[in-house]
């Protein structure tokens, strides 16, 4: 059935839903009834009592894939056949796919759907941001046709309705989108993939707070299912679960689709460059290797997690900072020539003096991917350049578009942030160069290490997704630290074993587990004593139950102030975390006791993805 699309749709319609009538079979695989009957003439259905089922297993099996469906190399193999006698047992069970960039896990996804729909069951499957479900949605239609369903939080109300409808009358099995479609209607799940596991924004961290990848593992306890977690850099949570004595098991790609080769990576020492009186954007080697895939007639992706013109904005006089009035942070100058906030949309025209000391010295500092993009066309004018960050993608259907004009070859240069750094796949893509590799390591959070290195390998696997060898550049200031060492190298397990000690030691997740008390108010005063009266209560607790908790803080946040309201939070540290939870649900009991005396408003946050 590989060159009948048609008819193969309509053997996973009637997979997925057993015991339509003919007619009810044809209207849900988008066909009609003379496609249905030839299938029967050929021994593929059988009718009984004017329903429709499939028969003789063996001889659909090999075509249910759909079309399209690729042949799996050895490891690929070996990942599948463990997968599908998972699903085969319907008894819960949780895989870590481990597979460099490019290695296909893509493709075992698709086929352990297909086997999931085989079983007569539902798959739901995650990727972290909207950005990346356009090339997913066009493989998984490519696979599954009328079949698949996509949910996320861009749709309007009355598509999203019509897929919600779709998945709880069982009419689509396959289920596509972003974190919220973890709570997709399913009446008989069986597989659960995140694709990207390792994301961070996979943890919705305001109103309802929730990760998506334990609720997929939640549902999949309740209801005997399969889970998948896909990554080439997996959090080093789940990875230390997939190993020795752990409740994951492991399944590995070590190597690319076809044997391609990784993509070759050079650290370029920015300190170096400075020393040699280059002051600009781009060091020397990047300029030159730019110019070459240009040349050759190949395409280049510039990597700068970081949007707008300028960082920050200052008097060089005074040294004043403009900030914004709401927010504890810097406003970020813009080629609109206004000042914005990224986190309150606060924006300001630029002004020509200083409010502090009347001094007309006032300077952009730092670079963010609008500053890339001008001194990029300095360099290449005769480039076609594209910029794919936020700014640029505020429009229904302006993801899709940047990307297909990469696709189509219409696009030589694209610059972007974070949404460019994984889950697109360019074969024209050669050279991939890092603008700064320093801006993550950098944060004030614990996790910055490993969210630099996972970002930098999976930007670098875009890179030599063809036939032509990559090539990644990463330009640095630290160029020894360990994880932009093991980036390059594309050495994971380098990388754990040079982070895992250093979490242990301080008592970090995933050796011990996290709980953020976020207090907030208007008046920093009354904050502050709302958060010593919190930390009060909290010692009171432990002292009775004799926990082996620790007490971060209360501190301010690095953001302390944003929309208008101060920031301070107190962290807790121990290795259980039902514990961290009746320690907190006791606290915030008292807490509510003696309000209205105690003002701040507290929000509750298990293992948070971030400190801000």
């Amino acid at each position: 059935l590989s060159r009948a699309p048609k008819q193969a749709q309509v053997l996973r319609t009637a997979l997925a839903r057993p015991g339509l009538t003919l007619k009810e079979l044809a209207d849900a695989a988008g066909t009609t009834a003379q496609t249905v009957k030839i299938l029967v003439k050929k021994g593929y259905l059988k009718e009984t009592n004017n329903t429709s089922s499939v028969v003789d297993r063996p001889l659909w099996e090999a075509n249910v894939k759909g079309p399209g469906a690729l042949t799996l190399n050895a490891y690929q193999s070996k990942a599948l056949e463990q997968l599908e006698a998972a699903l085969s047992k319907n008894k819960f069970s949780t895989f870590l796919l481990h597979g460099v960039t490019g290695s296909g896990k893509t493709e075992v996804y698709l086929q352990a759907i297909a086997a999931a729909l085989a079983g007569g069951y539902q798959a739901v499957t995650l990727v972290p941001e909207l950005a990346l479900t356009s090339q997913m949605i066009e493989r998984f239609e490519a696979r599954f046709g009328s079949l698949v369903a996509v949910l996320h939080s861009a749709m309007r109300g009355s598509a999203r309705y019509e897929a919600w409808q779709r998945i709880k009358n069982g009419s689509a099995p396959v289920v596509l989108g972003t974190r919220s479609a973890i709570f997709a209607p399913t009446p008989k799940p069986g597989l659960f993939i995140i694709d990207e596991e390792h994301e961070s924004t996979y943890k919705q961290e305001d109103h309802l707070r929730y990760h998506a990848r334990e609720i997929a593992i939640k549902r999949a306890q309740l209801s005997g299912a399969v889970v998948i977690l896909g990554s080439a850099t997996p959090s080093l949570e789940s990875y230390l679960r997939a190993g020795p004595g752990g409740i994951y098991k492991l399944l590995e790609l070590p190597v690319r689709v076809d044997n391609h080769p990784l993509p070759a990576v050079k650290i370029v020492d920015m300190r170096q460059e400075l020393r040699q009186g280059n002051r600009g954007i781009f060091s020397l080697p990047l300029i030159e290797a730019v110019n070459r895939r240009l040349e050759r007639g190949e395409q280049v992706i510039l990597f700068l997690n970081r949007r707008g013109y300028a960082n920050f904005v200052m008097c060089r006089q005074c040294g004043l900072v403009l900030k914004c009035p709401l927010c504890d942070i810097s406003l970020t100058y813009h080629l609109d020539g206004r000042l914005h906030c990224h986190y309150c949309n606060y924006s300001t025209k630029q002004p020509a003096e200083c409010n502090n000391c009347g001094g007309d010295q006032i300077r952009h500092f730092g670079v963010g991917t609008q500053q890339v993009e001008v001194e990029t066309r300095r360099l290449f004018p005769r480039a076609r350049i594209l910029r794919m960050d936020r700014d640029t993608t505020t429009r229904r259907g302006s993801h899709e578009a940047i990307i297909n004009s990469l696709r189509d070859g219409s696009t030589d240069i694209l610059i972007g942030t974070q949404m460019i750094a994984k889950g697109f796949d360019v074969p024209g893509v050669t050279l991939v160069g890092v603008i700064n590799a320093d801006t993550s390591l950098h944060m004030p959070d614990f996790r910055a290490a490993e969210r630099t290195f996972q970002l930098l390998t999976q930007v670098a696997g875009r890179a030599g997704r063809g036939t032509l060898t990559g090539e990644v550049l990463i330009q640095s200031y630290t160029p020894e630290h360990y994880s932009i060492v093991a980036a390059a190298s594309h050495d994971y397990k380098g990388f754990y074993r040079s982070e895992m000690p250093l979490r242990r030691a301080l008592g970090y997740p995933p050796y011990s587990h996290l709980a953020r008390l976020l207090l907030t108010h208007a008046d920093e005063e009354i904050l502050i004593g709302g958060a010593l009266q919190a930390k009060e209560v909290i010692e009171s607790i432990l002292k009775d139950a004799e926990s082996s908790i620790d007490i971060l803080g209360p501190a301010p946040t690095p953001l302390g102030k944003i929309k208008g309201r101060y920031r301070w939070q107190l962290v807790l540290k121990g290795p259980h975390r039902n514990t961290l939870k009746d320690v907190l649900k006791e606290t915030l009991n008292v807490l509510e006791k003696v309000r209205p005396a105690f003002k701040p408003s507290i929000n509750v946050d298990i293992n948070p993805q971030g400190m801000v």
